[in-house]
């Protein structure tokens, strides 16, 4: 067994071949987190369920691969699904799996031991495939959700789908959870997309932030309906988006309230790097929370060279708006407990063109709270926007965070270099639309790094905040190479991935700015976090595996040269090893330098 893992940073793993989160659940008081794992490297391929556990979700033991490749039914990956908590209390799981055909098939895993917390053992069902794909759709039929339980006892359960060039999901029922029918009609579907990956469906409550079961609610609330989400992921834009409206479950339909936008320019989850977020249902504490994966900037060269690709978000409690017609999320609490330094700044004024270093707080890792309010006066001198500009990414891509007309933009600008650089700006720009105002959030990553060269697209959001009476809230959440951002009290999100080559470590810096022509006011506090990385290690119980020893040492690998390691089985190995590199070779015609102990580009990394 090949299990190769990375440093995590912030509860955040590192983990090689991360993608999807699948199956997130807690289970006997155990957080579970499943997740799309290579074992061979950090390249697409050889798709297993790496699997960890937290008592915290932040603090990570990583265990052997819940499910690998090894029969026809899954021969070719074991691709994303679900963990389901079934009626006796024991949990499940439904995922897709891919035949030496490429058909994509939906089966079903159970604990070896259900007495065990960690659930370290998983077996396959001997009735898989469990759904099968119509002739026509082998190849567009992925991603069973968590299944409900209705009030006539069926199960229910939707997958990933694209019939008739729509986005669908298609829903399928089943009394014991083995034998699954295909219902006479889907749950819903959208012409104004192509297939749905990763579906999830959810009920959220209209009174308060907790959150909802979804097998529980048809029979505690009976005939009061709860609002329900239906989120899906597009691969064509690489975005998670979402509908809210009613869910019929006498006839199994569900209709996006009037209004909704049923594609990707509606309601996103984040309008950054954000992809196959998952939910689940916190029984421990009445929360539903997503994880999303966080995919790299970075090319395929580089992932290879660092030994890892992708991470996880922050964990994220989500709730209804009060106005009904949104989802609201932010940080688990938990994340508030890593805080070990506090820097106030209140009351004070950001003039036109200024900036202002938050000192005090450590750069590479922080949690950042801030508001800004503008006066009446201020906000008259904002700038008009045309009433047809209905994409806030393309707002954010023409002006960017330098622009210095109107209101804004003024924000933070994190994993800033000494002398500003380098830096990844997180910023508000306020608009006058038809009378009205309208406050953009925006993300310009185009001077997060001198020298490496990757995405650096700026991403942007409307944010539902009337400014005449509410203060802009902003919270940016730093752990070296991720930034994600909560605006308007978590009304819209926006995650990026940055590469600093200067703002490393200790020589990262925060600065509130505002390069608008008018003044701001700052009234909140600051709040960072300064604390150890949570660095990822197999469990010791992985070592009872090996079998056969093997040593080289003192070995010295010529310039262009391989050299095998013979003697060990290759298809199931555990392999330590370690380089060193004479100052001498490392300086000659270089201009960065690659960090393996996590993804920095400095020469002067300490970590």
């Amino acid at each position: 067994m090949s299990l190769t893992y990375n440093a995590g940073e912030m509860g955040i793993m590192h983990i090689v071949g991360f993608t999807d989160p699948n199956g997130p659940m807690i289970y006997k008081g155990v957080y579970h987190l499943f997740y799309q794992y290579n074992p061979e490297g950090p390249v697409w391929g050889n798709i297993s369920w790496g699997h960890s556990t937290s008592t915290d979700l932040v603090n990570w033991t990583i265990h052997p691969p819940a499910l690998l490749p090894s029969d026809p039914y899954d021969i070719n990956g074991c691709w994303s699904g679900s963990a389901t908590i079934l009626q006796d209390g024991t949990p499940a799981i439904l995922y897709t799996g891919g035949d030496s055909q490429n058909v994509q098939l939906q089966n079903l895993a159970v604990p070896k031991d259900p007495s065990d917390p960690y659930l370290v053992e998983w077996v396959k069902s001997p009735h898989n495939p469990i759904m099968t794909p119509n002739e026509e759709e082998k190849e567009l039929f992925r991603d069973p959700s968590t299944a409900w339980l209705g009030p006539d006892g069926i199960w229910r359960v939707i997958v990933g789908n694209e019939r008739k060039k729509r986005g669908t999901a298609l829903l399928y029922k089943s009394k014991d959870f083995i034998h699954w029918t295909e219902a006479e009609w889907p749950l819903h579907s959208s012409s104004e997309t192509t297939i749905w990956e990763c579906p999830d469906f959810f009920p959220v409550s209209i009174d308060g932030q907790n959150g909802l079961d979804t097998s529980v609610i048809l029979h505690v609330f009976e005939n009061i309906f709860p609002k329900y989400v239906l989120k899906n992921s597009v691969a064509r834009s690489f975005a998670d988006y979402y509908t809210i409206g009613t869910y019929y479950h006498h006839n199994d339909i569900y209709i996006p309230d009037e209004g909704s936008i049923d594609n990707e320019s509606g309601l996103r989850l984040d309008y950054g790097r954000y992809y196959a977020a998952k939910s689940f249902f916190d029984s421990a504490k009445n929360r539903r929370i997503f994880i999303a994966w966080v995919n790299e900037s970075t090319s395929r060269e580089i992932d290879i060279a660092k030994g890892w690709s992708g991470l996880q978000s922050f964990p994220r409690e989500i709730w209804l708006d009060r106005a009904g017609n949104q989802l609201v999320q932010w940080p688990i609490e938990e994340i508030e407990k890593l805080r070990t330094n506090k820097v106030e700044l209140q009351n004070i004024t950001l003039k036109a063109g200024s900036k202002r270093e938050i000192s005090g707080i450590t750069g590479s890792q922080a949690d950042v709270e801030i508001s800004f309010s503008i006066s009446m006066a201020m906000l008259e001198q904002a700038e008009m926007v045309e009433s047809n500009s209905t994409n806030p990414q393309e707002i954010a891509n023409q002006s960017g965070s330098s622009t210095n007309t109107g209101v804004g933009p003024f924000g933070l600008l994190v994993l800033a270099s000494n002398n500003i650089e380098e830096y990844t700006a997180v910023f508000f720009r306020i608009f006058k639309k038809n009378d009205k105002f309208v406050v953009l959030m925006g993300c310009d990553q185009k001077r997060s790094s001198l020298g490496l060269e990757y995405d650096k697209t700026n991403y942007g959001a409307f944010l539902n905040v009337d400014p005449i009476t509410e203060k802009l809230s902003l919270r940016t959440l730093i752990d070296h190479s991720i930034v994600e951002s909560f605006g308007g009290g978590g009304k819209a999100c926006i995650t990026t991935r940055a590469y600093p080559t200067l703002a490393i470590n200790d020589n990262a810096h925060i600065f509130a700015f505002n390069n608008g022509s008018q003044d701001v006011d700052i009234s909140r506090k600051f709040g960072s976090i300064e604390l150890e990385s949570n660095w990822l290690w197999p469990v010791e119980e992985i070592e009872t595996l090996r079998t056969k020893h093997v040593e080289l040492q003192n070995i010295t690998l010529e310039a262009g040269t391989k050299g095998e390691i013979s003697g060990v089985t290759a298809a199931q190995a555990d392999v330590e090893i370690s380089f060193s590199v004479s100052m001498a070779m490392l300086e000659p015609g270089r201009n960065f330098f690659l960090c393996l102990k996590c993804d920095c580009w400095s020469k002067t990394c300490n970590r």
